[in-house]
């Protein structure tokens, strides 16, 4: 039986940002997204920049507000109500749940060496009780990402993208986590590195038995990597599905639309992608209806005045789309 690590239900992130004649402005970054992400998992969450993946990912962190709806946490320990944590549950949480940032030269402290980087958390959190109890764990952590005993001396200016990358994630690593946020963690690095540290998460991830929420924006890395992929627009789930089925047969025009941007290196296909028109939206200022239906070249009357749910097929493969049904009828076999 599978067991569910995450599991969000209608959960929204909405941020106050100013008041106007009408009353204050709410910034809608999530809205109402259910999602369930299985333990041992590389659950994929994609979309364009502005569409609320990093808000999602911080939220299911509590590192973001919870407007409504509820998130679950259960590893088979413990079970947490991610809206109604006491502080010594958040205590605990932030040993089980961990950030990969995106940027390797933003988040490490240029002042702190790397052992101290990797072994912050641990003094932080109480995990190890004496200075030898944590370099030995900082030391295991570091060869599981690659690092040896010279580097840990060293300060991060002295590393490439890809090393400071592996620093980050030995830090995010050494409280021993269930569910890791990597959050765009290969998009600052060259082609080559990104396939290394992609590499290197699904080996731990193998090795340490993680559930990882994966955040990109480029399709490849997802399906070189991903279980099950989740497509977000403006706030809201737009299509679901494990990764093969997606990639064979994507339902959505939005998902459809990103799909056709991926570069061919077929000459025959250049020049075929889907072009979206338009910016997507302000998530102050939504469309009704549809929240795509203002970009895309199939909507009709009932996209502009009624919001489309999830919809699935009994495989895992869920679409909101009004007219999905239709237009998969309508391609050509």
């Amino acid at each position: 039986m599978t067991e569910i690590l995450i599991k969000a239900e209608g959960l929204s992130v909405h941020f106050p940002i100013g008041g106007t004649i009408f009353g204050k402005q709410m910034l809608k970054a999530v809205d109402n997204v259910s999602i369930e992400i299985e333990k041992g998992s590389f659950f994929g969450l994609v979309g364009e920049s502005g569409s609320g993946k990093t808000t999602l990912g911080r939220a299911l962190l509590k590192a973001a507000p919870i407007s409504g709806g509820n998130a679950h946490y259960t590893d088979g320990e413990v079970e947490y109500d991610l809206e109604n944590v006491s502080k010594e549950q958040l205590r605990d949480y932030r040993k089980r749940a961990q950030l990969i940032f995106q940027d390797p030269y933003a988040a490490l402290s240029p002042r702190m060496t790397v052992r101290d980087i990797i072994a912050e958390p641990l003094e932080v959190m109480g995990i190890t009780s004496n200075r030898a109890e944590t370099d030995e764990r900082v030391r295991e952590i570091a060869a599981k990402c690659r690092l040896n005993l010279e580097h840990l001396r060293r300060f991060p200016h002295a590393f490439s993208g890809g090393q400071r990358q592996r620093i980050s994630i030995a830090r995010a690593l050494v409280s021993a986590p269930k569910f890791i946020v990597a959050d765009e963690s290969v998009a600052a690095l060259d082609v080559s590195i990104q396939a290394d540290v992609l590499n290197l998460l699904k080996q731990i991830q193998s090795e340490m038995g993680l559930t990882f929420m994966f955040i990109s924006h480029d399709l490849s890395v997802v399906a070189h990597t991903c279980d099950h992929v989740a497509v977000m627009y403006l706030g809201r789930l737009v299509e679901t599905a494990p990764t093969r089925k997606l990639f064979d047969g994507p339902r959505h025009p939005y998902t459809k639309a990103l799909f056709s941007a991926i570069p061919s290196l077929d000459p025959d296909d250049r020049g075929k992608a889907q072009k979206l028109e338009g910016e997507i939206p302000s998530p102050t200022n939504q469309p009704t209806g549809c929240k795509f239906h203002t970009r895309c070249p199939h909507a009709i009357d009932i996209c502009k005045t009624q919001e489309p749910t999830l919809e699935g097929d009994g495989t895992g493969h869920e679409v909101s789309c009004h007219r999905w049904k239709e237009l998969m009828a309508a391609v050509p076999a």
